[in-house]
């Protein structure tokens, strides 16, 4: 496991268009979802102990955030040559069995966490109604062993903020998880904060 901070991307950047399937080869774009007043766009994989520390108050959180009207999709950019575990199908099996109500996608090609610079998992992007970003970073403070209890909090602010239409959230730190598993000898050359 290595260890990586997000990117802190450019807050105003805008959602690059997103055309990917899910597991079980279903499709999924930008246009899905062109009526929500927030999207969250969450890089995560099946097997990083960071995901695997938050994800049951994650996929809480997303299912709220669809019953409110918004958006969630996560996302799946780790390489299948290097970590098989994290390929469609078992992406499919994970996504049956743990009861996802949102999309859980495959950026087999990584151009989704490359046009976001997305750098570890769990990695959060928050767009709001033009599709401009308004929040990048962590879910909250809690990391596996530091003993903070999992709320969301943190990715829980931006979004309540966006579907007030207040102004984004003043302090955003950047999440810290398992590097992205880049295709052999593909690591992008952007900066980490």
């Amino acid at each position: 496991m290595v260890a990586k901070r997000s990117t802190m991307l450019p807050l105003g950047t805008s959602c690059p268009d997103i055309e990917l399937s899910d597991g079980r080869h279903r499709p999924f774009s930008l246009a899905d979802v062109r009526d929500a007043p927030v999207l969250v766009v969450a890089f995560v994989c099946n097997h990083c102990p960071f995901v695997l520390h938050i994800r049951p108050e994650l996929v809480r959180f997303a299912h709220g955030l669809l019953d409110q009207g918004g958006a969630f999709v996560a996302v799946n950019s780790n390489s299948v040559e290097t970590h098989p575990q994290d390929g469609p199908e078992a992406m499919a099996t994970l996504a049956e069995a743990e009861g996802f109500r949102f999309p859980y996608l495959f950026d087999r090609d990584q151009s989704l966490a490359r046009s976001l610079r997305a750098a570890c998992t769990p990695d959060f992007f928050v767009f709001d109604a033009k599709r401009e970003l308004i929040y990048r970073g962590r879910f909250d403070a809690s990391t596996p062993g530091n003993g903070v209890v999992v709320t969301g909090n943190e990715l829980r602010a931006a979004v309540d903020a966006a579907l007030a239409n207040e102004p984004p959230v003043a302090e955003q730190v950047a999440s810290i998880g398992c590097n992205i598993k880049w295709q052999p000898g593909a690591e992008p050359a952007y900066s980490f904060a």
